[in-house]
């Protein structure tokens, strides 16, 4: 796999991760989805925050 390739997989996964966080915390909070424990937007924040991460360093510090 490309450099850019994984660069490009990484910042998809990471806007997943943010988009299902914000959507689940938005129906949350208006009650549809109120069974959903606060852990799991944790979760899905954390998770993103991750591939923001490993897509920057996969960027800039690995030369692959």
């Amino acid at each position: 796999m490309s450099s850019s390739k994984l660069n490009r997989t990484l910042n998809q996964a990471f806007g997943v991760f943010l988009g299902i966080a914000i959507a689940v915390w938005v129906l949350r909070g208006f009650g549809i989805l109120a069974f959903v424990p606060g852990g799991v937007i944790w979760l899905l924040l954390l998770g993103a925050i991750a591939m923001a991460v490993l897509s920057y360093m996969q960027k800039t510090w690995w030369r692959f």
